[in-house]
């Protein structure tokens, strides 16, 4: 017997299922095509959003240019006043506040009166000798002032030609009651006081009544208007000027006062010369 031939398979092309590998080019092209798109928008939004925004420079720049005063001002600033007031004159915690809408008078008067730069922290700080000159004072209050804004004299301010008789009886209503009628000064509470105005300038005592130094308040335009500064300026210059006719005046601090210690001197001196007569005799 013959084996029967064995046939061979003859297995043809393979065929791939029909869309097995033709979608992932076509989802891969739709996703391109849409970032595209996506990236596109961003630009014509961003292109447009340029055009038709103005540009405004100077609302951005945070730190403007100071002018020709107020530069040589923040020079002597950061010499003397930064470690204490910080820089940008934000103040430091413990040793200084911030000087941000003190304004120009403030600084004028504590510079210009010697009481900054202080030696350290009081309940009051006293005038002493200047450590700046009056120029400095202003190129330094210049600074401050274009940083911050707040209070300052005018350039061409007139501290002079004011009313006595007026200043006179302004003072004795806004500033008798801490400085005393004569100007001598007097105590206040926590161990302050209010100054004696023997040494003040016209411009010392204007800068005071804009910026209220230390426990003095504030006396702005709306309290009293500049001729009624320059009246009270003219008044406490008269004080400064006008000799005591009576001789010694104790400080001007009243004629009731003066007129009790005078008695008892007298007094006092009356007794003790009759006692001498007497043990005399």
């Amino acid at each position: 017997m013959t084996a029967p031939p064995q046939r061979r398979l003859r297995l043809g092309p393979l065929r791939r299922p029909a869309g097995m590998f033709s979608a992932a080019p076509g989802k891969l092209r739709r996703r391109v095509g849409t970032a595209a798109r996506l990236l596109g928008a961003l630009f014509l939004v961003g292109g447009l959003y340029t055009a038709f925004v103005p540009h405004t420079p100077a609302a951005a720049d945070d730190q403007p240019a100071l002018s020709a005063t107020a530069a040589q001002g923040k020079q002597l600033y950061e010499t003397s006043c930064i470690t204490c007031h910080g820089r940008n004159a934000q103040g430091v915690p413990g040793r200084g506040p911030s000087l941000i809408g003190v304004g120009s008078a403030a600084v004028e008067f504590q510079v210009g009166t010697g009481r900054m730069p202080a030696v350290r922290q009081e309940a009051q700080i006293e005038r002493k000798t200047p450590l700046f000159t009056q120029d400095q004072a202003r190129q330094i209050g210049a600074y401050i002032q274009e940083l911050g804004g707040g209070p300052s004299l005018p350039a061409d301010a007139n501290l002079g030609g004011g009313d006595v008789s007026r200043g006179g009886a302004l003072f004795r209503v806004n500033c008798s009651s801490c400085h005393a009628f004569g100007g001598g000064g007097g105590a206040l509470s926590s161990g302050k006081y209010a100054p004696s105005l023997d040494e003040a300038t016209a411009r010392d005592m204007y800068t005071a009544m804009l910026s209220g130094p230390q426990n003095m308040p504030v006396f702005g335009d709306n309290q009293l208007s500049p001729d009624e500064k320059r009246d009270i300026i003219a008044y406490v210059q008269h004080l400064q000027n006008d000799g005591d006719p009576g001789g010694w005046g104790i400080g001007r601090i009243g004629p009731v006062t003066e007129g009790l210690a005078i008695f008892l001197i007298g007094i006092v001196a009356l007794v003790f010369t009759t006692l001498w007569i007497a043990g005399k005799s």
